[in-house]
Order: structure tokens, then C-alpha cells, then sequence
């Protein structure tokens, strides 16, 4: 070829070398790039030798047919084998599992068969000691000696730790770090899932909630209740553990239970009361043998039967009458008692609305001299609410719905401001025939810190007397833990206000001397009234007479409420009662009526 190219060469006009002369340079210069060739091929090889062998991931190199021959050291110290033992093997032999062989099998066809240079995916890698190990993985194919062939490499990196920070962390953000049990969020996510348009069969939702756990965290600590809680998780998966169910704590003591397939409401229920009776038994921290109830709501239903709102609103809301209903028991939800509730629950949220829209009024209920009935001794003021749908409803059916909702002290506000107010225009047109007026406080007002403040503000702002003004409370309200009420009924007493006590029983009248109470006025109230209804029983007379002989004792004004007859009015009036409100008298009676009722005892005194 050289000899040919010279030829060439020489036989062109103006070149005056020989053609031997320039063979040689020929052959010099063909030297030369060979030379050259080799030595960079010599050093691409030995660059790739070096970066093979010192990689920092695993590298396995096949031969076309996928067959592994080469293996570098990292790979080897990844697998636990020496290279040597990896060489002969199939890349597809390096999965840990089926699914792992599979994985990197179809990758081969893919780099085989399209145009894709690369294929990348997180598998499990075979170890030596027949575990699985987490591998970032890239096959792609590089090209041989010969034109036109492709060699497999498989590199491999280790992603064991990140891994399994990765599943730490889902795991984190799927379960209750306190109880290992799912949390809120994974289980509304499956509960979905189990209400998808797709399934079939029936669904059951439980929500549990223990009862008084403040007690133990206050009374034993944080880390008892804690520890509680951890052994009330453990209790309810055990409970559960045979039905496939989902156990979750939705909040602080809530947690929740996820029951799918062929269910009936006996069925659950029996699941239901047996985790109770397991909660019931103590768990057992440290020296502490800490006993727990819990209250749970139930439902059970076709899949097909609403949505994920409507199965937790139902579960709440069984749950709630659970609770209403005592405690430490279950309740199945029941839709007629749902559409009652709803428009209970309807009526509480309009209370705020109502009292802005003036649709609250006074009434009174007179309270009269048994020894003369026609003078009024005091009015008891309440509440009425004119609801633009349902009429007029009296306060025992909005006040406990105002307690929900926090509308107790706006109303009560409301009634010491109106009733004041009244009984301000009273005395300055009656003078002294004007009755008291007597307000029953709601137990949420009695145990208000500010309720001394909002009486004296009410007081001056109508220029009256604290003695215009009673104000009547029940035991439940005198031992409510919550707020002072003692105090506040003592700084009243001191201001000259006039302290009432509805009494039942021996058991509430003894609360005035426990309690120092200055107490002037007692309410009877219930059966020991309405036992004298229709007629005198002796036993009922009897201990009618020992209430009063005892509140006479104490220095206390007897009246009684719930008097429906005058003949009942006397047979009070003959045991020792001076005055009582109820049917006998009026039901109930406007601001203009108590005005006739004054004006007839007005007139009546003059007349005689």
C-alpha cells in the first residue's frame, strides 16, 4: 500500500523525492500512528481497568448472551461473594426473588430489543447469606471488540440505607408513633378505599374513646398514660386479630376499628363488648394497676350506603349517646334517632342567631303567699324562644343544646339584663308591692368566673338594691368542681342578694350547713311535692315534715314549685310551706300579666 501511494505520489509533476524516499516516510508515518493508537487505546483500557476496579458501586460485565464475565471487587463485597463465584452466572441469576429475577430480565429484552440505552430501578439483590439487599441498579450495554456487538453491564449501588429510611419514614407518616397503631390519616385513606365505588358486602366503623383518661395523665403522669395508651392499642389489636380488621388511634384517647366482609350488627357488637371487658381489666404499670373504660359508637351497614362523611358522622354520633347514655358502654347508631338529633342539633346552632334577632321574651312564673294566694311573694324568670318553624319552645328544650354550643352565658346575660330591667320599671311604678324577681342560674352560669361582676354591673346600671334580686341554684351546681361557685354565691349574699336552694331530699338541704351556704330561701321540688298530689300518704307527709322541721332549723323561708292545685297548695301550706309557684297559680305568665297580677293585689290590699 505504502509502495502504491509512493508511486502515486512520484508521478506528480514538481515532486522530486523518489518513490523509495518516500516509502519510507510512509512507513515511518503509518509507525508513528499505530504507535499513537496503541498507546491511547493502551491508556483508555487502562483508565477503564482503573475506574472498574475501584468504583465505588458494583459493576458485573456479561457477554452478549447475558452470561456474567467480569466482576469487580464491589460488587462481590456487595454480594458477599468473591467475584470469581459471581462470574458464570446470568445477570438475571443476581435477583433476590422471582419478581427480582423478572425485573432484570425484561430490562435485558428491553436493551435488546428497542432503543432505549438504559434501564434504572431499585431491586433486591441476592446476598450470600440468602437475604435480600437493596440495590439502585442500571443495565445498559456497551460495544465489543467486533462492529456491531453489544456487552450487558450491570451496575449496582447500595440503597439499603436509604432504603429503609425511606420505609421509616412511610411508616412514620402511615402509623401512630406513640402505639405503632395506623394513624388518622392511613386509616381515612383505607376507609375510602373500602367505600370505592368497586366494593361489595358490608362495612363496620367502631369508634372508641376512653373515658376520664384525663384522670390518669393529672393523677399518675404523662408517662403512665402513656404506657395506657400503649397497652389499650395492644388490647384492641388483640381483640380484633381474627377479623382482618384495621385498628387506628385517631387522636389523643380516640382510636377507631375498621371491619370489612359478611357483617351483621350482633356480630360486631359481640367483637364490640369483648374489647370492652379486656379495657375494663388493669394495666398493669410499674405498681400501678391502671383500670380504663371506654365508650364506643358502632355502625354497621352496606358499603353502598353512603360515603365516608356519612359513616363518621354516624360513628361520632353513636359514640356521643355512648357517652350521654353513661359511659363505659356501646351504642349502635340508629337513623331515627339521627334525624331527631340533627334537628336538636340544628336548633342549638340557631340560638346565636335568634338572640340578635330578638326572638327571645321573658316569661315569669309567680310565686304566691300560701296564707294568701292573691299576693305574689316573687316572679321566677325564664325564657321563651319564638322560633319562626316550630313555635314557641319552652327552656328545657334549648337551654342543654345552648350548653353545647356555648350560648349558656350569652342567654344568661340576656335573662339577668331583661329580668332586672323589669323588675327595675316594677318597683318605680309599684313601689313596695313589687315582687323579687328570682333567677334560676344554669349550671354553666352559676360556676362563670365573672358572675359576681356581671350581677353587680346589672344591678347599678338600674339603680336597684341587691335585695330586689334572688337567685336560685340546685345541688348539681353547688358541687360542680368547676369554677367558685361557693364564693361567688357568698360575695352575692354579702352584697344583699337573696340565695335560693332547690332541695329534693334531706341529702341537699344538708348542703347549706356544709357548706356555710347564706341561704334564705328553699325550693321543695319533685316527688316530695308530687306526693301529695291527690292525697296525703303518711309516709310522704312524714318526711315532708322532717325537710321542713330540719329547714326550719336552719332558719330557712320553705317554698315548693310544681304545685298544680290549690287543694295541693293546701296541704303544703298545712305541713309548714308559705309560698309556691306552679298550675295552681299560672303556668307561666307574660311581663303584663305579672303587671295585673301586682295591681290585683294592689287594689285588693287598698280595698280592704
Amino acid at each position: 500500500m505504502a509502495r502504491r501511494w509512493a508511486a502515486r505520489l512520484a508521478d506528480t509533476d514538481g515532486v522530486s523525492l523518489p518513490p523509495e524516499e518516500l516509502e519510507r516516510l510512509l512507513h515511518d508515518f503509518a509507525r508513528t500512528a499505530v504507535a499513537e493508537a496503541e498507546a491511547a487505546r493502551d491508556a483508555a483500557l487502562r483508565r477503564f481497568t482503573t475506574l472498574y476496579s475501584t468504583a465505588p458501586i458494583g459493576i458485573a460485565m456479561a457477554d452478549p448472551d447475558g452470561t456474567i464475565v467480569e466482576v469487580n471487587k464491589e460488587l462481590g463485597k456487595f454480594l458477599g461473594h468473591k467475584p470469581d463465584r459471581l462470574r458464570g452466572r446470568r445477570l438475571t441469576e443476581l435477583g433476590f426473588d422471582d419478581r427480582d429475577c423478572q425485573k432484570l430480565a425484561t430490562a435485558l429484552a428491553e436493551l435488546a430489543e428497542t432503543e432505549i440505552e438504559e434501564f434504572a430501578d431499585r431491586i433486591r439483590l441476592a446476598h450470600a447469606d440468602d437475604a435480600g439487599v437493596w440495590a439502585d441498579i442500571v443495565l445498559t450495554r456497551l460495544p465489543g471488540d467486533r462492529p456491531g456487538t453489544l456487552y450487558p453491564v450491570l451496575m449496582a449501588a447500595d440503597a439499603n440505607e436509604v432504603y429503609t429510611l425511606q420505609e421509616t419514614l412511610r411508616h412514620q407518616s402511615i402509623h401512630d408513633s406513640l402505639t405503632g397503631l395506623s394513624n388518622a390519616s392511613r386509616f381515612r385513606t383505607l376507609l375510602e378505599s373500602a367505600l370505592s365505588p368497586s366494593a361489595r358486602g358490608q362495612i363496620a366503623l367502631v369508634y372508641l374513646d376512653l373515658d376520664g383518661f384525663k384522670v390518669i395523665n393529672d393523677g399518675l403522669g404523662a408517662g403512665v398514660g402513656d404506657a395506657v395508651l400503649r397497652g389499650v392499642a395492644k388490647k384492641l389489636k388483640e381483640a380484633f386479630a381474627d377479623h382482618d380488621a384495621l385498628v387506628a388511634r385517631l387522636s389523643g384517647d380516640g382510636f377507631a376499628v375498621l371491619l370489612r366482609g359478611e357483617l351483621t350488627p350482633p356480630q360486631v357488637i359481640a367483637l364490640v363488648e369483648t374489647a370492652l371487658e379486656d379495657l375494663a381489666e388493669p394495666i398493669y404499670i410499674g405498681e400501678h394497676g391502671v383500670g380504663v373504660s371506654a365508650s364506643a359508637g358502632i355502625v354497621v351497614r352496606d358499603v353502598r350506603d353512603g360515603g365516608v362523611e356519612d359513616i363518621e358522622r354516624a360513628a361520632e354520633i353513636a359514640l356521643h349517646r355512648a357517652k350521654e347514655a353513661g359511659k363505659a358502654q356501646w351504642m349502635l347508631f340508629d337513623p331515627e334517632l339521627d334525624a331527631r338529633d340533627r334537628a336538636r342539633y340544628r336548633l342549638g346552632a340557631e340560638i346565636a342567631g335568634a338572640l340578635e334577632n330578638g326572638q327571645f321574651e321573658l316569661i315569669y312564673q309567680p310565686t304566691v303567699k300560701l296564707a294568701n294566694p292573691d299576693e305574689i311573694a316573687a316572679v321566677n324568670a325564664g325564657l321563651r324562644w319564638h322560633h319562626p318553624e316550630l313555635g314557641e319552645l319552652p327552656a328545657e328544650e334549648f337551654f342543654p343544646l345552648a350548653d353545647t354550643t356555648g350560648m349558656t352565658i350569652p342567654l344568661g346575660k340576656w335573662l339577668l339584663t331583661e329580668s332586672l330591667r323589669a323588675t327595675a320599671r316594677w318597683r318605680e311604678r309599684y313601689g313596695d308591692a313589687a315582687p323579687d324577681v328570682c333567677i334560676r342560674l344554669p349550671n354553666r352560669l352559676a360556676i362563670e368566673p365573672d358572675l359576681v361582676a356581671m350581677v353587680k354591673d346589672e344591678l347599678d346600671r338600674n339603680e336597684l338594691p341587691a335585695k330586689a334580686l334572688r337567685l336560685c341554684a340546685d345541688p348539681a351546681s353547688i358541687l360542680d368542681p368547676r369554677g367558685e361557685v361557693l364564693d361567688s354565691l357568698t360575695v352575692l349574699a354579702d352584697l344583699g342578694a337573696k340565695l335560693v336552694l332547690t332541695v329534693q331530699g334531706s341529702a341537699d338541704l344538708e348542703l347549706i350547713p356544709q357548706h356555710q351556704l347564706s341561704v334564705q330561701h328553699v325550693i321543695l321540688s319533685g316527688p316530695v311535692v308530687d306526693a301529695l298530689a291527690d292525697g296525703e300518704p303518711e309516709t310522704a307527709a312524714r318526711h315532708l315534715d322532717q325537710l321542713i322541721t330540719r329547714a326550719r332549723e336552719l332558719k330557712l323561708r320553705i317554698g315548693a314549685e310544681g304545685v298544680r292545685s290549690h287543694e295541693q297548695a293546701e296541704r303544703l301550706r298545712r305541713h309548714g310551706v308559705i309560698a309556691a309557684r306552679g298550675a295552681f297559680v299560672a303556668e307561666t305568665a307574660t311581663g303584663d300579666e305579672v303587671d295585673q297580677l301586682i295591681e290585683q293585689h294592689t287594689d285588693a290590699t287598698v280595698t280592704g
